[in-house]
């Protein structure tokens, strides 16, 4: 199968430190390759792929600051997409809404992977204005507020097995807090959990031009305070092993409808449970009592980090490989492409994979 990814221009594929959409997209990409499939990745030059690269700016956008609008380059670069429409079979979109307008007749031959939050309320309209696209979900709460919008699988992401390794155990003695410094990831509420508890707490996060104030306003005065708090920045994905394998459990206090977590499964994937707050995607990604555990206040987390470090680490890691790598998750991805191209009339021999997915999927599996 001729397949067309379509990544993000604001990190590489994949990000050198923080970036969820661009990893996921790359996970997916390689994945593909492996599986057999003809795959061409449109995505920033300092992107490295197994799949042809068609590099779309010179690097990641975020690394440009003379930059200030990035719509002219996702402009020109789907074009570029449209101008090679003929080449693909189909085109799998990890970039919002973008391409709706451009891609309308094509839609049969296109997904769309919803990676952020849809409870916006100018998204609405614009399900309503492109009914025919076809979109996917990654997690069944992401899609509570756009119900009625054209669906057509729900799955959740994936990393490749062997990305990061069972620390069964950690050495580390502290919490750990990964992801970005923002209001909606509440590292407000890790910090004062560790301080209660009197533990050790390590932050490895971005700060985006966006959360500068509230970095500075809200969060480095408590940095300052807490000296059992280290703040870390950011961290590649070599770094994040050690990082998370190391903790004796992993801080999610988020307070925003989160669409999936990538972070919740990072951290199982090294054995490491996780205290998460019951928002968005939690219930569906962790499971309470062998992942570890899910919480409503910051007084429920700390009652139960205790028995949270007591978790069999081998037993999270098993539950990580059962459900979330990325083999799992490009087999979904395919088993969509056949579904559209059948219902579009393109199946044929040609279009028939290398290692067919076993797994069904159907709007809310």
């Amino acid at each position: 199968m001729r397949i067309a990814q379509i990544a993000p221009l604001m990190e590489s594929v994949p990000p050198k430190t923080y970036g969820g959409t661009e990893r996921i997209a790359h996970f997916v990409t390689e994945e593909l390759v492996k599986l057999g499939h003809d795959v061409t990745l449109f995505a920033s030059g300092d992107s490295f792929t197994e799949a042809e690269l068609v590099p779309c700016v010179p690097r990641a956008l975020r690394l440009e600051p003379k930059i200030r609008d990035v719509i002219p380059y996702y402009m020109l670069m789907l074009d570029r997409v449209f101008q090679r429409a003929d080449e693909f079979d189909i085109f799998h979109f990890h970039v919002d809404q973008f391409h709706f307008p451009l891609f309308r007749a094509l839609s049969g031959r296109t997904i769309t992977t919803l990676h952020g939050r849809q409870d916006l309320p100018d998204l609405l309209a614009l399900y309503v204005g492109f009914t025919e696209m076809p979109l996917v979900s990654i997690s069944m709460a992401q899609r509570k507020p756009i119900a009625k919008a054209n669906f057509v699988a729900n799955i959740p992401h994936g990393i490749p097995l062997d990305m990061h390794q069972l620390i069964a155990h950690p050495r580390g003695g502290y919490l750990a807090f990964l992801g970005r410094i923002a209001p909606e990831k509440r590292p407000d509420r890790a910090i004062e959990i560790a301080r209660t508890l009197g533990m050790p707490l390590k932050i490895a996060a971005k700060v985006d031009r966006v959360d500068e104030a509230y970095f500075r306003e809200q969060i480095a005065p408590l940095l300052e305070d807490s000296p059992n708090v280290e703040f870390i920045g950011e961290i590649n994905e070599r770094q994040k092993s050690q990082f998370l394998g190391e903790a004796s459990a992993v801080l999610f206090p988020i307070d925003w409808p989160e669409p999936f977590g990538l972070v919740m499964i990072e951290a199982m994937a090294c054995g490491t449970p996780v205290v998460a707050f019951r928002c968005g995607s939690v219930p569906e990604v962790m499971e309470d009592g062998v992942t570890g555990a899910i919480v409503d206040t910051v007084d429920e987390a700390i009652a139960a980090l205790p028995g949270v470090m007591a978790l069999d680490r081998r037993k999270i890691r098993r539950h990580f490989e059962q459900r979330f790598s990325a083999t799992r998750m490009a087999k979904d991805y395919v088993s969509v492409y056949q579904r559209l191209l059948s219902e579009s009339g393109r199946d044929s021999e040609r279009l028939k994979t290398v290692g067919e997915s076993d797994f069904r999927i159907a709007a809310g599996s």
